[in-house]
């Protein structure tokens, strides 16, 4: 039998040493003397440095190993590290430290060396009790190891309390970005081609592939721990109308909270988790490593054309301090691969348009998440991506062109459900709901929801709040429309009752509408109501569903729903450019992240300096194509102020 090598030195290395005596030991104080063949390494003590020294020694070897040091007066035994398979120990202290408590205390180290006044963290002295404990479970484990039994530190971590002994096991999911146990594959050509394949629904009128009851069981288990997390905290909404959750995704200089919308708690939760998941790899690169670094003119036969997608106005780009550059087509820029299915071929995309950021400057647009979606299968995830591209993409076209889309009566849509919804929405907030047809050319029903408040709900309501929602079925983009309008409402009351002055000096001043959030804000501002005049005129008459949207054409077969959809596209000439964003952390549960990019289509911006229009020809031309005018606008003519979308 080969030995237990022990590499380290100290009270824990100690302990561990008389704990395993009666197994043959080989000490070390580090990896210095080179090591024997061995059953299991344990490396005690130490930090980062030396689990990559170990990493880097004993994945060769094929040699499983265990560590165990303490951080900042916590002991970390774990993760058992068997070479050749995804999760090491850098994966733990990566999910460790971005989830858990370190981070602030991190935080906190860091500011003392930046700044003398801030005061260092104490360095505590070591209960030796505690320290008895990690040895004991470190020894168990080891024990485990041998006799081929199952190993609790197998892609976990324990954390130990060490004053009260309280002790925790904790999953980590493989970082598939890990610099020592990633296996990232070349972004490649061949890889972005994309075969549609049947994906049964689970009815003809549900949209989804995957059940909510299905994906409990693998959602909150792999991807929620306040330790080790990809997501880290969770909260519960009891005051908005609907049952909403709200899942923190920690990233490396910020949060990310994202938010989902039911009437389950426990779904809600979820389809928080499922957000969270998209926006996860919407990001960045994960499920493959960006090679390509050209410019437009040398890949212009293989790539797509960048300046279809909308730009900023060459009066944009000249105002003082403007983050963003011109579209140089000489210019170097990092490309990445996805599927044209107009052209029927694998197409370069630029990676500033296939993954958006958190921060802006430095290429030639801000992309946001527009277009991203994830789902339980390639086919559903590109079907509501191209959902959420037209959702966004009719509300912008109806604010621009300032249309005089028809007024729904929700009444006549016969669904009880969605009676009941706005029935309940307007009995708890006292806001009024109105829903507007924003259907545009493509026929994907789009409606545009307006809450709108009464004159004695006090200082509390904002003036309008807006929402949105796009789906094959009118009903369901209703419904979609609703839940989102209801938080929406919770949200800007809270900013109006704090920032309602800031509100008034936007209204005046655009350019002060620089984030998100400033959007909703403006139009809480009870004079801002005068802009959406075009839209809210009570002269008109309302308009059944049944007059304003065909039979709903469902099938069995999601992907049959897919190619409809595609094929619409392709006789309006627009294409549907695909990338697949997925990465191990979701492909392990069969769930596919994508961005849908449709060139032609008004992509969402937030920040009124941020409007990308130039180049986008549709804005003009459809308005005269659906009948509401009788010559294509010309920009003059487009609403100049910022939208309210929220």
């Amino acid at each position: 039998m080969n030995p237990i090598v022990i590499v380290g030195e100290g009270m824990l290395t100690d302990m561990v040493c008389k704990q395993l005596s009666w197994f043959p030991i080989v000490h070390r104080p580090d990896f210095s003397q080179g090591l024997p063949p061995a059953a299991l390494v344990l490396v005690l003590g130490g930090d980062s440095s030396v689990h990559l020294q170990a990493e880097e020694m004993l994945q060769p070897l094929g040699i499983p190993w265990l560590c165990s040091y303490v951080s900042y007066g916590e002991g970390v035994v774990g993760p058992l590290v068997r070479p050749g398979t995804a999760g090491c120990s850098l994966c733990a202290e990566t999910r460790r430290s971005m989830a858990g408590r370190e981070r602030e205390e991190m935080d906190g180290l860091l500011m003392s060396l930046i700044s003398p006044e801030h005061p260092p963290h104490p360095v505590a002295e070591l209960p030796p009790a505690g320290l008895r404990h990690m040895a004991h479970i470190l020894s168990a484990e080891t024990a485990r190891v041998l006799r081929g039994d199952e190993v609790l530190s197998e892609g976990k971590v324990y954390l130990i309390n060490l004053n009260n002994l309280n002790t925790t096991i904790h999953y980590v999911l493989p970082d598939p970005i890990c610099p020592v146990c990633g296996q990232l594959p070349d972004d490649s050509k061949e890889a972005a081609e994309i075969v549609l394949r049947p994906c049964n629904k689970l009815e003809r009128s549900h949209y989804r592939c995957r059940s909510m009851r299905d994906l409990q069981k693998v959602l909150a288990k792999d991807y929620w721990d306040s330790r080790t997390g990809l997501f880290n905290g969770k909260q519960l909404d009891f005051v908005s109308t609907f049952a909403g959750a709200a899942m923190n995704l920690p990233l490396i200089m910020s949060n990310e909270v994202t938010g989902g919308r039911s009437h389950s708690y426990a779904h809600s939760e979820m389809a928080a988790i499922l957000e969270g998941l998209e926006r996860h790899c919407g990001i960045a690169p994960r499920g493959k490593r960006t090679i390509v670094y050209d410019s437009i003119t040398r890949l212009k036969d293989a790539a797509m054309d960048p300046s279809k997608v909308g730009l900023h106005a060459q009066e944009q780009l000249e105002q003082p301090d403007f983050p963003f550059l011109p579209l140089d087509p000489d210019s170097e820029m990092a490309w990445v691969w996805g599927y044209s299915f107009q052209q029927a071929r694998p197409i370069l995309v630029p990676e500033l348009l296939a993954y958006y950021s958190l921060v802006y400057g430095g290429g030639f647009v801000y992309e946001t998440s527009n277009g991203c979606a994830i789902g339980g299968s390639l086919e559903e995830a590109i079907l509501y991506g191209i959902l959420e591209v037209v959702e966004r993409d009719s509300f912008l076209m109806t604010w621009y062109a300032k249309l005089p889309v028809p007024r729904l009566d929700y009444r006549s849509s016969g669904d009880q459900e969605l009676l009941v919804m706005i029935d309940r929405l307007r009995a708890v907030t006292g806001y009024e709901v109105m829903l507007y047809n924003t259907t545009m050319e493509n026929a994907i029903p789009s409606i545009w929801a307006v809450a709108k408040s009464e004159t004695d709900q006090g200082e509390k309501a904002v003036n309008l709040v807006c929402a949105a929602g796009a789906h094959l079925d009118p009903i369901q983009a209703a419904k979609g429309a609703i839940h989102e309008l209801a938080g929406n409402i919770t949200m800007a009351e809270e900013r109006w009752r704090e920032r309602q002055d800031e509100a008034e000096a936007m209204f005046y001043d655009s350019s002060l509408v620089q984030i998100m959030e400033d959007h909703a804000l403006l139009y809480s501002f009870p004079q801002s109501e005068e802009r959406l005049r075009f839209l809210l005129d009570e002269q008109r008459p309302l308009r059944t569903f049944d007059e304003e949207f065909s039979s709903v054409s469902a099938h069995d077969d999601l992907t049959d729903d897919l190619k409809q959809v595609l094929e619409v596209f392709r006789s309006l000439q627009l294409d549907v450019i695909v990338i697949d964003q997925s990465s191990s952390e979701t492909l392990r549960n069969g769930l596919h992240c994508v961005k849908v990019l449709i060139p032609g289509m008004l992509p969402m911006t937030f920040g009124h300096m941020l409007t990308r229009l130039e180049g986008l020809d549709r804005v003009l031309e459809v308005p005269m194509k659906l009948g509401y005018v009788n010559q294509k606008l010309s920009p003059e003519e487009l609403n100049p102020y910022p939208h309210p979308f929220p």
